[in-house]
């Protein structure tokens, strides 16, 4: 029988921990960049006044792991981090991330299912499923759009000590090359205002003639985001891996394999899950999924002081538990019924 629902959040992600201790020159200024935005008073500049203080959803999204994903993209730089964050802010609200981009705005690009979310890699990562074949002729701002609004919902589901994502993009039966300049603009917008977000990005069954195009496009990718790009990887009956290598050298202790079967879809990806992509029942099922969790985490950040700075960590940790709890408890309920 086939599904078509995401998954759930895992409980207990592979290789999950809490963030490193910083050294002391780096807990100095990360504490210089925390108190330049805690301020009560604190307001964005070049801003109308009016609207200049930061709102809620902006006070959570500058958690303690924000802060240092902008301070290692900035080689510890706080100034410039500070900059950079600030030009982020005024980016998230021109681009529409917390009004404009709504479910209801952005759900007539997402019927074909060309991108959709499911599953999570061996490190815990929340994985987007691309298919450009899905793509339209038509290429409008609502493209890059919905690349961002499910990059926000996969943050959503991200676990404890999880803050990047895998991208699986798969060039079966595609019969259009991609827009240079969406690309590029896509690029753009991933590099400067998600830092260290792009975990992996898998592409399978890449043709040739796509090899040039990509070679051109890698030219504008700093290092960094180039070496997370796998082209044409390895799936067999154990999983997803990089490369030829690593799939001969798996066995049950190697952390070489990148998906494990049952956390990849069957069709192009050789997965166990039945999973097939119908708008109706999958949309509302995500919806649904993500909002409850985001409700969950900015009710236990209220909890922890509703302020800028705090740790993702403890917030999700905090989730995971009472998540675990709960399940429990209706267990336990459950058990008891059948007792009686």
């Amino acid at each position: 029988m086939s599904i078509h629902i995401p998954l759930p959040v895992p409980t207990h992600p592979h290789q999950s921990a809490p963030p490193s201790a910083l050294s002391e020159k780096q807990q100095t200024v990360h504490d210089h960049v925390l108190e330049h935005f805690s301020p009560v008073d604190y307001t964005l500049p070049n801003v109308d006044q009016e609207k200049a203080a930061l709102t809620v959803d902006e006070q959570f999204w500058l958690s303690y792991e924000c802060l240092l994903r902008y301070l290692r993209a900035t080689n510890w730089n706080a100034d410039a981090a500070i900059k950079r964050i600030e030009d982020t802010l005024k980016w998230r609200r021109e681009f529409g991330i917390y009004d404009k981009i709504t479910p209801e705005y952005i759900e007539p690009e997402a019927t074909t299912g060309k991108e959709f979310l499911f599953g999570y890699d061996t490190h815990g990562r929340p994985a987007i499923y691309i298919s450009p074949s899905k793509v339209g002729a038509e290429e409008t701002p609502r493209t890059i759009q919905l690349t961002i609004w499910m990059a926000e919902r996969s943050f959503d589901l991200m676990g404890p000590g999880v803050e990047t994502l895998a991208l699986l993009v798969d060039y079966a039966d595609n019969t259009t090359n991609p827009s240079f300049g969406m690309c590029r603009t896509t690029l753009d917008i991933i590099q400067t205002h998600y830092p260290e977000r792009l975990g992996l990005a898998l592409i399978s069954n890449l043709p040739w003639l796509l090899n040039a195009f990509f070679k051109l496009l890698t030219a504008f990718m700093d290092p960094y985001t180039r070496q997370k790009l796998v082209f044409n990887p390895v799936i067999n009956e154990n999983g997803l891996f990089r490369t030829a290598a690593d799939a001969e050298a798996w066995d049950a202790d190697s952390a070489s394999r990148v998906f494990e079967p049952d956390q990849l879809i069957e069709e192009g990806w050789n997965g166990s899950q039945p999973f097939m992509y119908s708008h109706v029942v999958y949309w509302e099922a995500l919806i649904k999924l993500c909002e409850e969790r985001r409700s969950r985490m900015l009710s236990v950040w209220h909890r922890m002081g509703g302020k800028v700075g705090i740790k993702e960590w403890d917030v999700k940790v905090a989730v995971r538990d009472e998540t675990i709890e709960a399940h429990v408890d209706v267990d336990g309920a459950e058990n008891g019924q059948l007792q009686s």
